[in-house]
């Protein structure tokens, strides 16, 4: 399987970030790529709106909330509600050629919920598959600490020929989060508990971004043969067509769309 491995930004605009992945599915759907996971650390702290919070009335008042707290508005192309995550953050977006990539939405959610887990418990984490009362973007295979604190989100995305299934490991800055995201989902009128948010750093103190990336890879390895490839220009050239398709185009609108 080809990784990408991204530890530092290609580029500071986070909505690249969400681009690349865009990208990454929409050749995997034409044939032009096989199965390929990229690992890479955002460029900046993001707030990271589903498609369903663009289309509820308070979206403009969130995303300018965010803003000013510091955290760039992106629509992201996976599903799920609006999430928030900052450099200290692992994300991971798999994507796959598959004729069929509705059938294996549930065992893809079940199967990746499971492989987090075991990482960061491998690394010290209590960790345990399951939502959490009050999360942020709510899932029955989200990845918390003890049963109480959210620590991973998971989302899909499936298009004609190829589906992308991505996560958000929150590494650190969970007080930063804490302050933010109860602002938000107060925006969107989405509940949310604050001691819901949790990040690995807390549970695990000493732990570095390097450690976890190290753990996730072996991870994979284990599972199968992991080549590391570079980010080509194609996937680049690509993803800056579909960036206007993730950024918020002015108030009130949420997104143009691109090929």
């Amino acid at each position: 399987m080809r990784f990408i491995l991204d530890p530092k930004p290609v580029d500071a605009d986070p909505v690249t970030d969400v681009a690349i992945a865009h990208a990454l599915l929409r050749l995997a759907s034409e044939g032009e790529l096989g199965p390929t996971v990229r690992i890479s650390v955002p460029g900046g702290p993001t707030a990271a709106f589903g498609r369903s919070d663009v289309r509820r009335p308070g979206f403009v008042s969130a995303a300018e909330a965010s803003r000013a707290l510091g955290f760039a508005p992106i629509v992201r192309g996976a599903g799920g509600r609006v999430a928030a995550y900052t450099e200290k953050t692992l994300v991971i977006d798999h994507v796959s050629p598959d004729p069929d990539p509705g059938a294996g939405m549930r065992d893809r959610f079940r199967d990746y919920g499971t492989l987090l887990t075991s990482v960061l418990q491998e690394v010290g984490v209590d960790a345990r598959v399951g939502a959490v009362p009050g999360e942020y973007c709510p899932g029955e295979y989200s990845v918390n600490a003890r049963g109480v604190a959210k620590l991973v989100g998971t989302a899909q995305r499936i298009v004609r020929g190829a589906w992308l299934f991505s996560a958000v490991v929150v590494l650190g800055d969970g007080p930063l989060l804490r302050a933010t995201l109860p602002i938000v989902h107060n925006r969107l009128e989405l509940a949310l508990r604050r001691r819901s948010i949790g990040s690995v750093f807390e549970e695990a103190p000493g732990l570095d971004v390097d450690a976890v990336a190290s753990a996730l890879l072996r991870a994979y390895d284990r599972m199968t043969d992991v080549e590391v490839v570079p980010l080509e220009d194609a996937i680049l050239d690509r993803a800056d067509r579909l960036r206007p398709d993730h950024r918020p185009v002015r108030p009130g609108v949420g997104s143009r769309r691109s090929a």
